[in-house]
């Protein structure tokens, strides 16, 4: 049947909106639909928590009491909660055309993620109520990202491609996130805060970080070029293994701390000198990879912006251990830690899943103007939550900067979850 003539079916224009109503059922049409709304919701769940934590901190307005200490729950949730949900949603996407495998349908993911999405919602409820009942939702969650973990793996196994470089550093890390997850709940349950917290810190880079610069490796200079034909998709592989060392550096770093170890000047003083090294060498990177020129592109920005933030991190990190070495006062860690995690990760996040959310829902490749604002709103909150970490800095600082980081996530979240639970714009399946 031909396209234009009398008797043929209407083409929509790509991007048009649908006319048809928000429909749970629409959420099971393809795997990134159902795992982005999981990690939509828990995403909102969270930072809407930890404001109300931060304002009533600020102010004494709640009264809130804890079972589990406020922070060790803020880091838990905001390192293994909503990220393996997107995760999922990106690898089960993307990483079966990586593998070169048939992708599974948003029913097999269905119970890894509910599990996730249940324990976490637990483990917030229990940070109030009681102990047990976190140290239920964070083992339940283990158990949920376990099973995606493992059903990655098959796709892994199942694949024939030479290349598999990317996807086994994703699996890798996915294992470790599983088992960190789990150990955090033995560890409060014997009472070792110390050690849950070195195991927020493992996942974070073992598991988190290792998966965003595996992707960034291959997906960054590959967009890049695809968009801009003047640069070169350049992504040797000494760059990956840079990155790769960085995140044995931090974790060896997080447990040298834990055993007493790498409180000593001289490790204070490698260390820095480490990480300040590597991190000029990202930010050279990401002017290599076409910052610059990326500007020019409001997606492609995001994603170049957000990946100068893992090399600036380095820096305050690296400025931070010399500044420990010499007056032993601690100055810039926690800006360092959060330049990572809303600097980087969030950055980048917000961009990626933009990204395959308009890819995929028959939209144009586009950051319009509501979520090129609200990325600049995000580097924003990165910025408060900077300033609140410098010496005697107001709470007041911490709370504008969750305030800002919930109105971010809660505008952008909501807007993505309309379009889960809608058809594609341009009237395709999936």
């Amino acid at each position: 049947m031909s396209v234009g003539g009398r008797g043929t079916l209407p083409v929509r224009p790509k991007g048009s909106p649908v006319a048809t109503p928000w429909q749970w059922a629409s959420l099971w049409r393809a795997p990134h639909r159902l795992a982005f709304f999981s990690g939509v919701l828990l995403l909102a769940a969270s930072a809407a928590w930890w404001a109300v934590v931060q304002v009533d901190r600020a102010s004494g307005l709640f009264g809130l009491s804890y079972a589990v200490s406020p922070t060790l729950t803020h880091a838990v949730v905001m390192t293994l909660g909503f990220m393996p949900l997107f995760f999922a949603g990106f690898l089960f996407t993307a990483g079966p055309k990586w593998l070169g495998v048939d992708a599974p349908d948003a029913r097999a993911i269905a119970p890894a993620l509910a599990l996730q999405v249940a324990g976490w919602l637990l483990w917030l409820a229990g940070a109030h109520l009681h102990q047990d009942v976190a140290v239920a939702g964070v083992l339940l969650a283990a158990a949920g990202l376990g099973m995606q973990n493992g059903m990655f793996w098959r796709l892994w196994r199942a694949s024939r491609v030479p290349d598999r470089v990317h996807a086994t550093v994703v699996a890798l890390g996915g294992t470790l996130g599983a088992l960190c997850a789990a150990g955090i709940g033995v560890a409060l349950l014997l009472g070792e805060w110390s050690v849950a917290l070195a195991l927020v810190h493992t996942a974070l880079w073992g598991f988190i970080v290792a998966t965003y610069v595996a992707v960034a490796h291959r997906m960054i200079p590959f967009f890049t070029s695809g968009v801009l034909p003047m640069i070169e998709a350049w992504r040797p592989f000494w760059v990956l293994w840079l990155m790769l060392a960085t995140v044995v550096l931090e974790i060896v770093s997080v447990w040298l701390m834990l055993a007493g170890w790498g409180e000593g000047t001289a490790w204070r003083l490698l260390r820095g000198a480490l990480e300040l090294g590597i991190g000029g060498v990202l930010v050279w990177l990401a002017w290599v990879w076409g910052l610059v020129q990326s500007l020019k592109i409001r997606l492609l920005a995001m994603l170049h912006v957000g990946f100068v933030w893992f090399g600036l991190s380095l820096l305050l990190s690296g400025l931070s251990q010399w500044l420990l070495a010499a007056d032993g006062v601690p100055t810039l860690g926690l800006g360092a830690l959060h330049a990572l995690t809303m600097g980087f990760l969030g950055s980048i996040l917000l961009a990626m899943v933009t990204r395959v959310a308009c890819g995929h829902s028959g939209r144009a490749l586009v950051a319009d103007a509501t979520v090129w604002s609200l990325f600049w709103g995000l580097q924003v909150a990165v910025l408060l939550r900077i300033a609140g970490t410098l010496p005697g800095a107001s709470g007041l600082w911490l709370a504008a900067a969750a305030l800002t980081w919930a109105g971010v996530v809660l505008v952008w979240g909501g807007r993505l979850a309309n379009w889960f639970g809608r058809p594609r714009a341009d009237g395709r399946p999936g």
